[in-house]
């Protein structure tokens, strides 16, 4: 089958581009490097021997989205493009609602257009808000979004819905994942974010390789056992299969209208400075950080409850949150340039 990977240079899209390929499908990767970088298709095709068909398209180009796929021929699409920065999107609401949801709408009616039935969405743990009981399942009610990036998440649940039952023939998936962190084994691709970081493990490793001055902790004063947030990390190869997984299950539908959530999670909740300790075992490098204020849009704690995606899809979780901090440090050495 061949399939669309919107986001497909980013960070876990790459990833699922690697896994894609090794489970037999094509994919085709579609990305704006507004938050990738092309360097990032010579490590997929050095892991995999194959230079697949990329196409620097805006997702929210409707006109561009339909031209690729007429000439593509798509048997499913992959939707990880989007703006992903819980700060930011505090910060700048519009730019998030306007981004991730006008992208969702050209896809869907796309999909309907060239009558293309699968559909695999790339949702977040951040729809559930701050929840009252832990661990999370996918029937925890959806609490209102801590953020406008979670919030756009939420939305794009319901519009996924609501246009698989109004229009019978496309099926889909949301995977609502935790905090993906880590690296491909290789060290030929891995998170490589433009500018700041604003995800956790990036932050890390670019302070221990000496490129940033310090890490700030956002927050002491929670209740967690050391009052920073607690978070379910996972490896970044194991999402990547997961989406594979979720293929997979769609392709096995017999359900025209077929729709499903599933919670994407290791199962185990970790604090921040668990994971800073851990970082600092694995890799024997000690960490510069401080602790500073709460930072707007943080959720307290969550975890996952993983029993669904491993008895219904048959996935789970492989690697240690260990095995993702030796494979990110790994991959944040061969990235840094020599002093």
């Amino acid at each position: 089958m061949k399939i669309l990977v919107t986001g497909g240079a980013g960070f876990i899209g790459s990833h699922t581009v690697v896994e894609l390929d090794k489970a037999g499908f094509e994919p085709v990767i579609v990305d704006n490097l507004y938050n990738s970088n092309l360097d990032v298709l010579e490590g997929i095709k050095e892991i995999t021997g194959k230079d697949f068909p990329f196409y620097q398209i805006d997702c929210n180009n409707a006109e561009q989205i339909r031209a690729l796929f007429a000439k593509e021929k798509f048997d499913g699409v992959i939707h990880f493009a989007a703006y992903k920065a819980v700060g930011e999107s505090v910060e700048k609401p519009l730019n998030y609602y306007e981004n991730n949801l006008i992208s969702l709408l050209v896809l869907l009616r796309a999909m309907k257009e060239f009558n293309v039935d699968k559909f695999v969405f790339s949702s977040s743990c951040t729809v559930y808000g701050q929840p009252t009981e832990l661990p999370v399942t996918e029937n925890t009610p959806r609490l209102p979004a801590n953020s406008p990036y979670g919030n756009t998440k939420a939305i794009a649940e319901d519009i996924i819905r609501d246009h698989v039952h109004s229009a019978p023939g496309i099926k889909a998936i949301c995977l609502r994942y935790f905090n993906p962190i880590g690296a491909h084994e290789t060290s030929l691709i891995g998170e490589l974010p433009n500018g700041v970081p604003s995800n956790l493990v990036p932050f890390i490793t670019q302070t221990a390789a000496g490129l940033r001055k310090s890490l700030t902790v956002f927050g002491s004063d929670y209740d967690t056992p050391d009052g920073t947030c607690i978070r379910d990390f996972i490896h970044v190869v194991d999402l990547a299969k997961a989406h594979v997984k979720a293929l997979g299950l769609l392709d096995e539908q017999t359900d025209a209208d077929y729709y499903d959530v599933f919670n994407v999670g290791t199962g185990e909740g970790y604090t921040v400075l668990e994971l800073i300790k851990t970082f600092e075992e694995v890799n024997g490098v000690k960490l510069n950080y401080t602790i500073g204020p709460r930072r707007a849009g943080d959720v307290e704690k969550i975890y996952a409850q993983s029993d669904k995606v491993n008895n219904v899809m048959k996935w789970h979780a492989e690697k240690s949150m260990a095995d993702a901090l030796r494979d990110a440090w790994n991959w944040q050495l061969k990235i840094t340039p020599e002093k």
